[in-house]
């Protein structure tokens, strides 16, 4: 690692090993978007990536970001910073880990505040179905294997065959 704190978990503070698959986590303010990536050791070192130690720890990261718009854990701030904002600048351009970050990305979430505003206030478990879908991705590409209340959920979610 080049720099000093790019091999520890953003939620728990544990510290990577070179055989342990974790994940990268960065986000887009201006467009509100959310992306997922593969390890690369390359990527772990730019300012603004999140280094993210197990699949429920990045479901933790992306509630996180949906609830206060921002990754900054666990000390964000509820409302969007402002337009001009440095970090909102720094995404606007295009740096030359682009094409490295697309190759690596595993998923990319993007909301719209307000709809997701209204989602939670109505619902708050609405978010569970594409959150359980992200962690079992997530553990997919961990090389987990799935525990049996997967197994049993897969099972369940079936069709019958007609008689």
């Amino acid at each position: 690692m080049n720099s000093f704190g790019s091999n520890v978990c953003t939620i728990c503070g544990g510290q990577r090993t070179a055989d342990d698959r974790w994940f990268l986590v960065t986000e887009n303010h201006w467009e509100d978007k959310l992306k997922i990536l593969r390890w690369t050791d390359r990527l772990a070192t730019q300012v603004g990536i999140h280094r993210v130690c197990s699949p429920p720890h990045v479901r933790e990261l992306v509630v996180h970001w949906m609830t206060t718009g921002s990754l900054d854990y666990p000390f964000a701030r509820i409302a969007p910073p402002p337009p001009w904002s440095s970090r909102r600048l720094e995404s606007m351009s295009r740096s030359s880990s682009d094409l490295e970050a697309a190759n690596a990305r595993i998923g990319e979430l993007a909301v719209h505040r307000e709809s997701l505003g209204r989602a939670l206030s109505e619902n708050p478990r609405a978010l569970n179905v594409i959150l359980d879908e992200l962690l079992i991705v997530l553990r997919r590409e961990a090389g987990e294997h799935p525990s049996e209340v997967e197994t049993e959920d897969e099972i369940l979610c079936v069709p019958a065959q007609e008689m």
